[in-house]
């Protein structure tokens, strides 16, 4: 090596120097994870960076890269970790860096960054030989090389630069929280009744983390108003941390530095309010219940504890399949999907059996390619790699420190989160988010990337017959559609514990009218049985148009399933919206049962008995002429005009403007484009209400469904105006919930002789909750697997269940609070909370959120 090393380092590279860049604005440097697995500058191999892509490898995907690229000069990054040897002296010595290696490089440790050191170290190392220069080598390299190291080594992690496109600003850790000094003054803070100490303000409290002072804030912290005298008390002691007293919650609370004059996180919080008397985890209880106590009720233990099983020793488990998935802040719904995804056999052959395959075809840039990611993370958590048991030195010494550093560290799920977030205004936030429509939107990912190849999401897919009813007449009409999901009603007033119910609200209610404390909540407690009863009793369709008729009438819809999924989601609707609008959750427990026969509930199809409703166009009304529907179309004259003067006939401009509904000539002019063809294009406008019901009326211009299921005409002419087809350009839009943006993907991934699979990928739409939808009543045959192999796949079968796994919610709405999963392995439940993976011991089963069942064998 030194003999190698005496070359001139100049000649040396120059044969790559064409290939070595500087990173621009705008390139993002993957300097802390590997793109194809977590191996990281920590991991035992270190990190390779690529010199021209700025993409990162582990050992063993390096090569994988260089002999695909070609790319020989890669910057290979070691940081290496030590335990501080402070003693009592607890973290005094300052971390130690390597000049200015790694900057900004996130710590892939779940402990405290303060009680480690860390010596990196930087070489660059060319391929196939492993020649190594190690760094900073400033007078031997050419000039651009050194530039090009230096700009990497500075360069922000490209997570960094990504996370806070969010446009919350990143809450920074206070650098008082780890030596915050806290007063043995004996203070106790009640779980109600708070005041300030110098005003008798009863809102805007905050609690001085050091001596316990509660007292009111300023306006400019919330909006809320105060009198400043927390902020008067940080000037005459300089204590700089305070908690806002309404905030704290089992998973956190609002933290303010005065002398940091910003919000701030305190990783310490828990201690920290332990130290006035305040358990966090207990706190939900304590202050539902007040001090006193009701001899009659025990007191509830809340959501909080029962899910994450809380004040249990449970015991960790490792190895394959039990491996953990860091929480990055609020992304617990992703780590919680993705847990039980990746316990069902079709994900893992698809994504971990194929990984070698996946990853020999990947793109040039695999941190954006979908089944590389999915495979990265599928790997990762069944590799058992990650997920491995302490030693028994570690074992000895945590006991004696009484402390566990070393539990699992996890996966993280970064660039996956990053990959399916991207362009999604809910998912690419640092928010919270829903984990049912997370679960939705990777099935539709999962859909839109596995054209031509196994589809895992098919086990999902089942095809639901919906049946209406005109009232009057008696006659109905039976159409399918693809689901994903079953989403049940929780009827409240199906509660086996009704009187107590009402007893707690008339309580509640004269304890709020008397500025008394809350009683304790009482959990309606429903039956599964009602919750399925609820979804399948029939439902009025609100503004149901008779085709019989051919007028508004009364009308009711039944559901029922025309094929049985190999896997059933199955949802409990606990969510509904306060009078705020804010998403809020109903406190419920629901004996959801651990086997489920649905046979019952299969689809019969058309009765001898029964007659069909005839199929007809319901008449077309727009917008402003919602109500008068017997009333002459209102037309945009002008709009009409300034068509008619380029030369087309006046006819067809006055439909053109009546079919985009009076959207402007721009848009009427793409629709004249788009129908100039048809023989009768330049006839007078017809009301839809006259028009002659034959077959020909599901190719008319106005929409091919039955019952105004179109998509909005505008769209159509969009797409329309681009040169795509107009069934396929409708197909497009339902298929993506009338999004433009996807219907456009969707053409381009589905061309025109498939047609037939337009239902198959709504995946990414809410499955219907109450709103009447169904297919074109003609393609009912191409909805059958047996009649017609392009329609959507569906793995029917018997419908007899056993559950598996649930994923658990707590907080008081969708946008807050904490998810958590539970799985079946092996015959026994485990809990999944973020990194921790353990054997469960109660298993809170009924107050699950979203429930995954596998269908029985039919033995």
């Amino acid at each position: 090596m030194n003999a190698k090393m005496a070359a001139d380092l100049g000649e040396l590279l120059v044969p790559y120097m064409p290939t070595i860049r500087v990173p621009r604005t705008g390139d993002r440097v993957f300097k802390s994870e590997c793109a194809f697995s977590f191996d990281s500058p920590e991991s035992e191999g270190g990190l390779y960076v690529c010199m021209n892509t700025f993409l990162g490898f582990g050992r063993e995907h390096v090569e994988r890269h260089y002999r695909k690229t070609g790319q020989s000069v890669y910057m290979h990054l070691k940081r290496h970790v030590k335990e501080k040897a402070t003693g009592a002296a607890g973290g005094a010595i300052p971390r130690r860096r390597n000049g200015k290696v790694f900057l900004d490089l996130e710590l892939n440790r779940d402990f405290n960054g303060e009680d480690y050191e860390y010596e990196d170290e930087a070489k660059l190392v060319i391929f196939p030989d492993h020649f190594e220069i190690p760094l900073p080598n400033i007078e031997e390299l050419p000039a651009l090389v050194t530039i090009a190291c230096d700009a990497v080594l500075n360069a922000p992690s490209a997570y960094k630069k990504q996370e806070p496109e969010s446009w919350e600003e990143e809450i920074q850790v206070s650098r008082h929280a780890r030596s915050l000094r806290q007063l043995d003054n004996g203070v106790r803070i009640p779980p109600s009744g708070w005041k300030c100490q110098k005003c008798e303000m009863r809102e805007n409290l905050w609690l001085n983390l050091t001596d316990g002072a509660v007292l009111c804030g300023k306006w400019f912290f919330d909006g809320s108003g105060g009198n400043g005298h927390a902020l008067d008390h940080y000037r005459e002691t300089n204590y700089p941390l305070a908690v806002k007293l309404d905030t704290i919650t089992p998973d956190g609370a609002d933290v303010y530095s005065f002398e940091e004059e910003e919000a701030v996180l305190d990783p310490h919080i828990s201690e920290h309010l332990s130290h006035f008397g305040i358990d966090m985890l207990q706190m939900q209880k304590r202050t539902e219940n007040g001090h006193h106590t009701d001899n009659n009720a025990r007191p509830r233990v809340s959501e909080w504890e029962v899910i994450q099983e809380s004040g249990m020793k449970l015991k960790a488990v490792y190895g394959s399949g039990y491996t953990g998935i860091k929480n990055l802040g609020n992304s617990c719904y992703l780590g919680t999907v993705m847990q039980v995804l990746f316990s069902i056999p079709d994900f893992q052959r698809m994504y971990v059996g194929n990984l070698q395959r996946i990853y020999d075809y990947s793109p040039l840039d695999p941190t954006q390619d979908f089944a590389t990611q999915m495979a990265k993370l599928g790997h990762g958590l069944l590799s058992g790699q990650y997920s491995k048991p302490p030693m028994k030195s570690e074992l000895i010494e945590q006991v004696m420190k009484e402390e566990y550093k070393h539990q699992q560290k996890g996966i993280s799920p970064r660039m996956l989160k990053a990959l399916v977030s991207r362009g999604h205004p809910e998912f690419s936030s640092n928010r919270q988010q829903d984990a049912q429509d997370l679960l939705l939107h990777i099935i539709n990912l999962v859909e839109r990337n596995s054209a031509g190849s196994e589809n895992p999401s098919d086990v999902f897919r089942f095809l639901v017959e919906e049946r209406v009813q005109c009232c009057q007449t008696r006659r109905v009409r039976y159409t399918q559609r693809v689901d994903y999901c079953i989403q049940l009603p929780a009827p409240i007033e199906a509660a086996t514990n009704r009187e107590e119910l009402l007893a707690y609200e008339a309580k509640r209610k004269d304890a709020e009218e008397n500025m008394r404390a809350p009683p304790q909540p009482v959990r309606a407690r429903i039956p599964f049985t009602a919750c399925l009863q609820a979804f399948t009793e029939p439902e009025n369709v609100p503004d149901f148009w008779s085709s019989a008729l051919q007028a508004k009438s009364a009308g009711v819809k039944t559901s029922r399933f025309a094929s049985f999924p190999e896997y059933l989601l199955v949802q409990i609707k606990k969510f509904t919206f306060g009078v705020d609008w804010v998403p809020k959750k109903l406190d419920l427990a629901i004996d959801v049962p651990d086997f489920l026969d649905l046979n019952r509930l299969r689809a019969t199809g058309l009765q001898a008995s029964e007659e069909e409703l005839p199929d007809l166009m319901p008449p077309i009304v727009l917008p402003e002429d919602t109500r008068g529907m017997n009333r002459s179309p209102e037309i945009d004259e002008a709009a009409v005009m300034q068509l008619a003067e380029m030369g087309f006939p006046l006819e067809a401009c006055r439909k053109a403007v009546y079919y985009t509904g009076n959207m402007g000539p721009e848009m009427a002019f793409n629709w004249i484009i788009a129908h100039m063809e048809e023989p009768d294009f330049a006839e007078p406008l017809t009301l839809p209400s006259m028009i002659d019901p034959g077959p020909s009326t599901s190719d008319s211009p106005m929409g091919a469904t039955p019952l105004a299921n179109s998509p909005p005409e505008e769209s159509i002419a969009i797409l329309t105006s681009m040169g795509f087809p107009r069934n396929h350009s409708i197909q497009a839009l339902k298929a993506t919930n009338n999004n433009l943006e996807r219907a456009l993907d969707w053409i381009f991934t589905h061309p025109e002789e498939e047609e037939s699979d337009a239902l198959s990928d709504m995946a990414d739409t809410e499955p219907n909750d109450n709103t009447f939808s169904n297919a074109n009543s003609h393609s009912d045959s191409t909805l059958s697997p047996d009649r017609d192999t392009s329609g959507p796949r569906v793995k029917d079968g018997p419908g007899r269940y056993e559950l598996f796994a649930f994923i658990s919610h707590m907080g008081a709405s969708t946008m807050s609070g904490h998810y958590v999963c539970h799985i079946k392995k092996e015959g026994r439940w485990v809990i999944y909370n973020d990194h921790k993976v353990c054997l469960s011991e109660r298993p809170p089963k009924d107050l699950g959120y979203i429930y995954f069942y596998h269908r029985l064998s039919s033995s």
